[in-house]
């Protein structure tokens, strides 16, 4: 059954009830019945409701709804989850129901990996690896090469091998509400698939073990990292709904520092690159993280793809990339984001438009601590577009492009090549997005 208008209110689409028509039908946990007039939907086979966002566009995005009996799963573990996705190259349909936290740095039998584990029989170790590349020794003008880069690129490869899971076309993956569901540790890759829905689920705690030295990255050199909670790679018609992301347990704080740059051990959250295509961001929450979200991951990204929604979600405690837009058309609206400072992160933007990105921000609320400079909050290039409108800053009306533009030397054009039209659920009013949003985003209120 379709999902209905996500012009209702949000409140009254993920009210539980279990009616005595719903329980005779053998209905349980994970049904949201929308109101008396709508009917019941199961939340598994649920998909994009019409015109939300660019992820509804032609064919729109039904993940799994589809599957028969032999490809719906329910999977608690590592192993389980694996098993599910099944082969990269199979596109039946199918829905993979995750109960409870799924620890990707484990093994087959559940029993925990480490980081020494992976990096055992490789030869790599970290004190080692800053002797060889010190730049005092080996000098900044290139990319570390010989035994211990090998090493670690080894190190780095079988921990890959654990934590990287691979989705196919036309899956859903949901999780089981009540029962705090998500991966810990790992990474949804979704590359170069149709059809795909992330619903329900918390992603925290993807870490790197083995990042890698860049001397040439920036005037002070970098240390970077391999793994996006959830990344898009060249795939179309994404759905991401009602998921959490976040850097937590471990936060940036607790990074050491080596070369005097930070051991960064994170990379993106939901990353979309690729030429990706036809993706929509809804409800989600964005906690305690840098690098958000990559759209476009290069500046010669081929124009005509990473046409991406991002609405209603809220944006807290992150540093920058929130998003990083490139070459693509991008609709920002009812996004609420909360730039005071949180466990230690401080934001650097929210929005920046480069490498001739097209994007439309509109009704987005900012929340923004005292003595805040509303220039700081956009971000680009010279060459990238904001077309902003109704958006709020501490609640007052604010053009945060004119802002942007009256302190910066590379201004954003104000103007774009399109005209948003799959805006199902608009609200032309930012003012209490603070509010709504708080309680009906993120992982867990599906239920």
């Amino acid at each position: 059954m379709a999902a209905p208008s996500h012009r209702r209110s949000l409140r009254s689409r993920h009210v539980l009830v279990i009616t005595a028509a719903a329980v005779a039908a053998g209905v349980g946990a994970g049904v949201v019945v929308l109101n008396a007039n709508a009917g019941t939907v199961d939340l598994y086979h649920q998909t994009l409701a019409a015109k939300d966002g660019w992820a509804s566009s032609g064919a729109g995005t039904t993940g799994g709804a589809k599957a028969d009996a032999a490809h719906t799963f329910t999977v608690s573990t590592r192993a389980e989850l694996v098993k599910a996705l099944g082969a990269a190259t199979d596109t039946a349909p199918r829905i993979i129901k995750v109960k409870g936290t799924i620890d990707a740095n484990t093994n087959d039998a559940g029993k925990k990996v480490t980081c020494a584990d992976y990096a055992a029989g490789t030869g790599y170790s970290l004190s080692s690896y800053l002797k060889a590349y010190d730049p005092a020794v080996y000098g900044r003008s290139k990319l570390p090469s010989g035994a211990q880069e090998k090493a670690r690129a080894a190190a780095q490869t079988k921990q890959a091998k654990n934590i990287v899971f691979r989705v196919p076309a036309n899956t859903s993956v949901v999780g089981v509400p009540g029962t705090a569901a998500g991966i810990s540790g790992g990474m949804l890759q979704i590359q170069n698939v149709d059809n795909v829905i992330v619903r329900n689920l918390s992603f925290a705690a993807t870490e790197d073990c083995f990042p890698q030295w860049d001397p040439t990255d920036g005037e002070d050199g970098n240390w970077n990292s391999a793994y996006d909670s959830v990344t898009l790679r060249g795939a179309t018609h994404v759905w991401a709904d009602h998921d959490s992301f976040t850097d937590a347990p471990h936060l940036d704080s607790a990074n050491p520092k080596y070369y005097g740059r930070e051991y960064q051990i994170h990379d993106g959250a939901l990353d979309i690159t690729k030429s990706s295509d036809l993706v929509t961001v809804s409800r989600n929450r964005f906690t305690d993280h840098d690098k958000t979200m990559l759209i476009g991951s290069s500046d010669s990204e081929p124009a005509g793809r990473l046409r991406v929604s991002l609405h209603h979600n809220v944006w807290k405690g992150i540093v920058q990339r929130a998003p990083l837009t490139r070459v693509g058309q991008v609709h920002i609206y009812n996004n609420y984001y909360d730039v005071t400072t949180l466990d230690g992160y401080a934001t650097q933007y929210s929005i920046n438009s480069r490498a001739k990105a097209q994007v439309v921000a509109e009704d987005n609320y900012w929340k923004v601590p005292a003595g805040g400079k509303v220039a700081r909050l956009l971000s680009g290039d010279g060459t990238g577009s904001v077309k902003g409108s109704g958006n709020l800053v501490n609640g007052t009306v604010t053009d945060v492009v004119a802002a942007y533009n009256a302190a910066a030397s590379k201004k954003l054009k104000t103007t774009v090549n399109w005209t948003p039209t799959l805006t199902s659920g608009l609200e032309t009013s930012a003012k209490n997005l603070p509010t709504t949003l708080a309680t009906t985003t993120g992982a867990g209120v599906l239920e």
